[in-house]
């Protein structure tokens, strides 16, 4: 049997001792500490010695925890640059007025949170003061600090823009009213409030991911030469709660391994979220520094104030601090509860040490410490966090500040359970709270119940002092600036005319098609810079690997060695200026490069052109939470479903094949989404969608929106374009005739039954086959249009039936091309049918469909598609069977065609 106590095995021992002698002597020494002053005075001294290794400049590995105590000592902190108390009236008039705005909501019912600002207005008002750039800053001109709000903490930051006087009493009584035009969204929504809020931040996880590559973006800007941003810092708020979603700590070693320093996390730690304790029987804060130091980030741990200083240099033994490690979560939440004898009891009766140190205590220190005393909660401290994060230089810094949610609200608040969804409090709960904030409200001001409003006065010394600290930081924040750019040049007509004569016998799927012109817009001399090529881990899918050698993928370290095809022509060449971002297996982290890449327009100024290539499969389906950020956050640029369908990805089985992106996609109203079924269609589109986001939008256009194109990966022939007018609108709108059956040379007679054939994507190929079979073995004339998007078919109708309610006459333009055209109509896409099927109501012709529905399955492209009925086959029984419905074919034809076709 193996003894427990024996000493284990070592990775050391493989490794030479050049003096086994003075290694013993060490060890010897830790073994008479330990034996004579016990394990804890052997540990301090252990932190002690690799403190100093560590400033030495020893290579260590570091502790992954640290006692539950404040990283900065009070005897460390620097002193406040401004006037304290002049802060401290500030952050009572925002506490005051976040409550009472939320209270007075209450009564029509529209909710609101109070608890998440009072335990963090500290931690905004220091940085407010102090730290956050405006858009105007000196040296961060036009773009400032990027700041994401906690978006439980909304009213405090409305609360603070009515003292500076960007908002109005009537505002804030339009909190969560929007629908007559001049209220205050809940949350941070730019879409929303586009002045103010520059990043949505309550789809939580979302928040923390994408301030690491706005960061990460900020340093990529600077480092390709576009705009140098060095003096920008990205702020990210949080809650510990928060931090349970996997997006808030997806991109840690991200922010760690490129160093970016231009980044603070801080985590408000008030140990609860929205049900109860975070950890109710861990310690949230040591699992976070764990985390965070484990991935390579500096921490800087605020959790006391200075009450505790006391309670600290009580302790002789440490075992103060040993019994703050041990208490969980929970029980922190229920001493800030309790009087000072259950404290007594339960906190200091654990440890004969820690009871000698309690005598020594009064029942009014002990409340102190416990039910007010926190890090998060002292401008000092605050202020000493912040600093220091600054001031750390090689790795991104995380402040984990504790708190206590509810502060300042009162016993029915503080630290209770359900205080997330606590939406207002009573009249003598709001007196109360005016008497500890000392605020001069008098109670006459509280007619018929109603809370009032606070507000010093515009030329109050609150308020000049605030403004003054702003003005000195570069202006109001948080703020959205859309700078007044001019319009990005025009690529030149040639770039997307090259696509017009088609391909020949030559084979070319439309992703190939597409890469082609990107290939060609980079070259642009005038905006070939601005595009941002964003791919994860797929490139050579796609077939980008010919973009790596000339464009560059973007490192800030560059390449550090040889790669190992450099002798290659498309060899793998990283640089600190490189264009591409290619992400790894990183969906969620390609799309926050997107968002932070589609807003640098108004972030920094800078009009840049993302382009992001994934799996279709893995875009909306993985990420669709986030591209309704990129459509709240007012993003342009263009996403590319690739390989996209059900049955044209062979091989790949169910979770590979696509056939529903579009139907998500048609829920983001800010997509435009489109399923182009040729090179030139492609060149269209994108040649539109500079012109709309980047160029000259035309009147009622909106420029804020982003665009969806599925392309494939099937190689076949590529038309020409077909001549005549109304093509390129026809391919901008959604839906134009590509051919007639008698433009396609087939034979028909003049009286032959006619049907209309949809199809997008890949499937008009099986359209023209069927048009095919139909005249050549049915005597039917079809015509076969493409449909490049249904979703903007239906998009254009619905307006047009909203103008006809206001009394306009509009006729949608699906019924305007379809005019006149004779038959039924059969739409069909390698999706399920609930995509053509969007435009169904407004078809006047009688109108069906074929798409891929159910789940995908591995077998040859043929194969796929007569299982799910979409193939030109197929497609001939259905239209001989609308026709046959309509007595315009014999039904015998319908049961002929099934058995001469095997379906």
């Amino acid at each position: 049997m193996t003894d427990p106590h024996a000493i284990q095995p070592s990775e050391l021992d493989q490794l030479p001792d050049r003096d086994p002698e003075e290694t013993a002597e060490w060890q010897a020494s830790l073994d008479a500490v330990a034996r004579a002053a016990g394990p804890h005075r052997a540990a301090y001294l252990m932190r002690r010695t690799l403190e100093r290794a560590e400033g030495a400049g020893v290579a260590l590995p570091k502790l992954l925890e640290t006692d539950y105590v404040n990283s900065i000592p009070t005897a460390a902190e620097p002193a406040v640059e401004g006037d304290e108390e002049m802060e401290h009236r500030i952050t009572a008039w925002n506490r005051w007025n976040a409550a009472a705005m939320v209270t007075r909501g209450s009564k029509y019912g529209v909710g609101g949170h109070i608890a998440t600002f009072a335990s963090a207005a500290w931690l905004y008002e220091t940085g407010f003061n102090h730290f956050f750039k405006g858009k105007e800053s000196p040296d961060a001109a036009g773009s400032g600090d990027q700041l994401y709000i906690q978006g439980h903490a909304s009213p405090g930051i409305y609360a603070r823009a009515f003292l500076d006087g960007r908002l109005t009493e009537q505002h804030l009584d339009n909190f969560r009213r929007e629908a007559g035009g001049a209220g205050l969204p809940s949350y941070p929504h730019p879409r929303r409030l586009p002045w103010l809020w520059e990043f949505p931040t309550v789809s939580m996880g979302l928040g923390p991911l994408s301030a690491i590559y706005q960061a990460r973006f900020n340093r990529y800007l600077t480092n390709r030469g576009i705009k140098d941003v060095s003096a920008s810092h990205v702020w990210a708020f949080l809650g510990d709660g928060e931090m349970d979603e996997p997006e808030s700590t997806a991109a840690l070693a991200l922010a760690a391994r490129e160093e970016l320093d231009n980044l603070t996390f801080v985590i408000n730690c008030n140990l609860q979220r929205l049900d109860g304790p975070v950890r109710a029987n861990f310690k949230i804060v040591q699992e976070l520094e764990a985390q965070f130091r484990g991935a390579g980030w500096n921490v800087i741990k605020t959790l006391w104030g200075s009450a505790w200083d006391e309670l600290f240099a009580l302790d002789t033994t440490g075992a103060l601090v040993r019994r703050l490690r041990q208490v969980p979560d929970a029980q922190i939440q229920t001493y800030q509860t309790r009087d000072a004898a259950y404290i007594r009891q339960d906190f200091f009766g654990a440890d004969p040490a820690l009871a000698e140190m309690a005598k020594l205590l009064s029942d009014d220190k002990i409340v102190e410490c416990f039910h007010l005393s926190r890090g998060g909660h002292e401008a000092r401290k605050v202020y000493a966090a912040y600093r220091a994060a600054l001031a750390h230089k090689g790795a991104p810094t995380v402040i984990l500040a504790q708190t206590v949610k509810g502060h300042t609200l009162g016993p029915g608040f503080a630290s209770k359970n359900a205080n997330h969804q606590m939406k207002k409090l009573t009249v003598d709960e709001f007196k109360s709270m005016r008497d500890l904030l000392e605020l001069p409200i008098p109670d006459a001001r509280f007619a018929d119940g109603v809370v009032p409003y606070g507000h010093p006065g515009a030329d109050s010394r609150e308020v000049r002092y605030l403004q003054e600290r702003r003005a000195a930081l570069g202006g109001p924040a948080p703020a959205r600036r859309v700078h007044p750019l001019a319009p990005l040049p025009a690529p030149a007509d040639k770039t997307f005319a090259a696509f017009d004569k088609g391909s020949g016998s030559q084979n070319v799927a439309t992703t190939m098609a597409f890469v082609r012109l990107i290939k060609d817009l980079v070259r642009d001399k005038e905006t070939g810079r601005r595009w941002v090529p964003i791919v994860p881990d797929e490139a050579r899918t796609f077939g980008m690997e010919s973009l790596f050698p000339s464009l560059g993928i973007y490192s800030p370290k560059g390449q550090t060695y040889e790669p190992v095809d450099r002798d290659q022509l498309m060899y793998y060449k990283e640089a600190k200026n490189g264009q591409i971002l290619n992400e790894g297996i990183t969906e969620a982290g390609s799309m926050a490069d997107f968002i932070a890449a589609s807003t640098a327009y108004a972030t920094h100024g800078e009009a840049m052109i993302p382009f992001y290539i994934f799996y279709s499969m893995f875009g909306w389906q993985r990420t669709a939470d986030q591209m309704w950020q990129l459509g709240d956050q007012l993003g342009r640029g263009f996403l590319v479903g690739a390989t996209a369908g059900r049955t044209t990805l062979t091989g790949e089985g169910l979770q590979h094949a696509d056939g529903h992106s579009p139907v998500i996609a048609a829920t983001n109203p800010a997509a435009l989404t489109y399923d182009p079924a040729f090179a030139y269609e492609v060149a269209a589109i994108v040649k539109d969608g500079l012109r709309r986001m980047y160029g000259e939008a035309l009147p009622g256009e909106d420029p804020n929106v982003f665009y969806y194109l599925t392309v494939y990966n099937e190689p076949l022939p590529q038309p020409a374009k077909p001549s005549g007018l109304g093509i390129d609108e026809g391919i901008v709108k959604g839906l134009y005739r590509f051919n007639t059956a008698e433009s396609a040379g087939l034979t028909v007679t003049a009286n032959a039954p006619r049907i209309q054939l949809l199809g997008s994507g890949t499937a008009i190929h099986w359209a023209l086959e069927a048009q095919k079979l139909l005249a050549e073995e049915w005597g039917v004339a079809a015509d076969v249009w493409s449909a490049t998007s249904w979703g903007e078919l239906r998009r254009d109708a619905l307006e047009a039936d909203a103008a006809l309610l206001r009394g306009e006459e509009r006729v949608p333009f699906v019924q305007q091309a379809l005019q006149g055209a004779e038959g039924p109509v059969l739409a069909v896409s390698d999706y399920m049918r609930q995509v053509p099927d969007q435009i169904a109501q407004w078809v006047e012709q009688d109108y069906t469909s074929l798409g891929a529905d159910g789940f995908g399955l591995s077998d040859t492209r043929d194969a796929a598609r007569r299982h799910f009925g979409v193939d030109a086959r197929s497609i001939v029984v259905a239209a001989l069977a609308q026709l046959a419905r309509r007595g315009e074919a014999k039904a015998s034809a319908v049961k002929e065609a099934r058995e001469k076709y095997g379906l």
